[in-house]
């Protein structure tokens, strides 16, 4: 994950997914930081958070497709 920027941080893990597949949906690699010691403190991920990651090269489109809102079809 060298060389990835964080583009968001999310609350709780569930919310994380649903923005890591979001972009997933949309063809780009992202990849999940957690800071709760390898799931054995959850505590932690309440206090740091999920952080989202991206390529660099990536980084402007992924943030606008995580805050526009969905469309209605």
């Amino acid at each position: 994950m060298e060389g990835y920027l964080v583009i968001a941080t999310y609350s709780t893990e569930i919310d994380a997914e649903l923005a890591q597949a979001t972009l997933a949906a949309a063809g780009i690699e992202s990849f999940l930081k957690y800071e709760d010691s390898g799931h054995m403190m959850p505590v932690l991920q309440q206090a740091e958070g999920v952080k989202l990651l991206v390529a660099p090269e990536f980084v402007e489109e992924a943030r606008a497709i995580l805050t526009t809102p969905p469309s209605e079809v």
